[in-house]
């Protein structure tokens, strides 16, 4: 008898719809990861053509500055032979003009990614020749110090939600019905799980948090704490807990439902540095910060970058100067952006904080 084709795997929407019919709604957070693993895996979303842009791609100054941050920070620590590292890379972007900048200064470190998707990592490998790929921070060196940039990399690790109702605070979860997909309340939970702070929050209020990121933090500052080094966190976030929702979706450059076409939309939620703090200082790490990316940027000289690099390129000067106020003007990315720093307690004080 010949044998079958296979019958072509279902598109995200459809698979979801199944998990959901066949196990009832899934957490926020399950239903974020999935479609965050399709959404990268699949595309290129950065730039004016695709959904978002970042920092690094507004302007070379932003990663020119970062590694320069991380230069400083090598040479007072005594040059000693290190590993850079950046989780969710982007194009490769930050990285490039990182290490154009470290190079200035002779440090020209191996170079280590931490990215799972394979569109990305294609484009990475074209901008940064000779990265080593990891899919997790699980596979990073370990026999010497890494000075580590995570840039708009904590915002996309999914999160929890938790709604209160009429009778407590309950899971939010994602329900299906046609491929509508909505939030609905779950099972309550304990009270002894909300912070003091938000217990008593009216009826329909909200409040996030993430296991992955809390988890991700504190193997960073473990593992620096042994090896030595620093990693540098910019994001979009707050000092928790907080009630409110975050979770938002962005499709070419404008914000959609994000319950809509799963897979099909950057889906991000605000960061709790209080929390990455909180687990970062109780593996050992020293934190600094969090401070908004306008006053970093400013401490680090990105005037006096911006003004040097107009003075080497005239017909340039308009451009970097509109970068120049989407990186630090409080009405654009200067304000809810944030910039937090994990070091070894053995390693000197970074700039910036």
């Amino acid at each position: 008898m010949p044998e079958q084709p296979a019958s072509p795997e279902p598109h995200l929407p459809e698979r979801l719809a199944r998990a959901i019919t066949l196990g009832g709604p899934i957490p926020v957070a399950q239903f974020m990861a999935a479609a965050n693993a399709h959404y990268y895996a699949t595309r290129d979303p950065l730039g004016a053509s695709g959904d978002f842009i970042t920092a690094p791609e507004i302007s070379q100054m932003f990663g020119e500055l970062l590694g320069a941050w991380c230069a400083d920070l090598w040479v007072r620590a005594g040059r000693p032979e290190i590993r850079y590292v950046e989780l969710g890379p982007g194009r490769g972007t930050l990285a490039a003009d990182a290490l154009r900048a470290m190079s200035s200064t002779g440090l020209r470190p191996q170079v280590h990614f931490v990215e799972t998707s394979p569109a990305l990592r294609a484009l990475q490998a074209e901008r940064v020749p000779g990265a080593h790929f990891h899919d997790d921070i699980g596979g990073l060196p370990d026999d010497c110090p890494l000075l580590v940039i995570a840039n708009e990399f904590f915002d996309a690790l999914p999160v929890y939600q938790l709604v209160k109702a009429s009778d407590g605070w309950r899971e939010r979860r994602v329900a299906c019905q046609d491929l509508i997909f909505l939030p609905v309340a779950g099972k309550l939970v304990p009270e002894t799980v909300i912070p003091d702070g938000v217990r008593e929050a009216p009826a329909g209020s909200i409040i996030e948090s993430s296991p992955a990121s809390v988890a991700i933090a504190r193997a960073l500052a473990t593992r620096l704490v042994k090896q030595g080094g620093a990693a540098l966190i910019v994001d979009y976030g707050y000092d928790g807990p907080a009630v409110g929702e975050t979770l938002q979706a962005v499709k070419g450059h404008n914000f959609a439902n994000p319950f809509e076409a799963p897979g099909e939309h950057d889906l991000t939620a605000h960061v709790d540095f209080t929390a990455l703090a909180a687990i970062a200082t109780l593996a050992g790490g020293a934190v600094r910060g969090p401070v908004s990316q306008g006053d970093f940027l400013g401490s680090l000289g990105i005037a006096e970058r911006a003004s040097t690099l107009a003075r080497a390129n005239r017909h340039e000067g308009e451009r970097l100067a509109e970068a120049h106020r989407r990186l630090t003007s409080p009405a654009d990315m200067g304000r809810l952006f944030r910039a937090m720093a994990i070091v070894s307690p053995d390693w000197p004080e970074p700039a910036g904080f």
